[in-house]
């Protein structure tokens, strides 16, 4: 029996299945959901903070902003209880963190993140986060 199920989105595709399947266990087990957007902050860790790079990580905060409300939407139209989180650091880390601070019984995740070539440099959250969580993950494929 699931009482809080955490789905980290980044506005990709499986990430929006990944919060489908959580709306629907939601229903099913009169579950609260909680959201997480990971603005990657540690991409910027060893790079001077200049103009430019407060600039993106503005754009990718304000894309975190706007996933986390479109979440709220969908969820409230399916009568479903929603907590956001707006997070940065390491993606991974982040999601297990919230998690145990929650003391969520679900993570579920998409199958893969932003793009292949995002994966080859940064790794893959939800692997990172399949081998480290000690929470129950669910990886929702298409």
């Amino acid at each position: 029996m699931f009482r809080k199920i955490l789905v980290a989105m980044d506005g990709s595709e499986p990430a929006n299945r990944a919060f489908e399947t959580a709306l629907g266990e939601a229903g099913i087990w009169k579950a609260e959901v909680h959201v997480v957007y990971v603005v990657e902050s540690g991409l910027f860790s060893s790079l001077p903070m200049d103009n430019t790079l407060e600039i993106i990580y503005s754009v990718l905060q304000k894309e975190g902003e706007g996933v986390l409300e479109a979440a709220r939407k969908k969820a409230e139209a399916a009568g479903v209880t929603l907590v956001t989180h707006l997070r940065q650091g390491h993606a991974g880390s982040q999601i297990i963190s919230l998690a145990e601070e929650l003391g969520a019984d679900l993570i579920l995740l998409g199958s893969y993140g932003k793009s292949g070539v995002d994966r080859l440099l940064l790794g893959s959250v939800t692997d990172y986060v399949v081998q480290n969580s000690p929470i129950t993950t669910t990886v929702v494929r298409s």
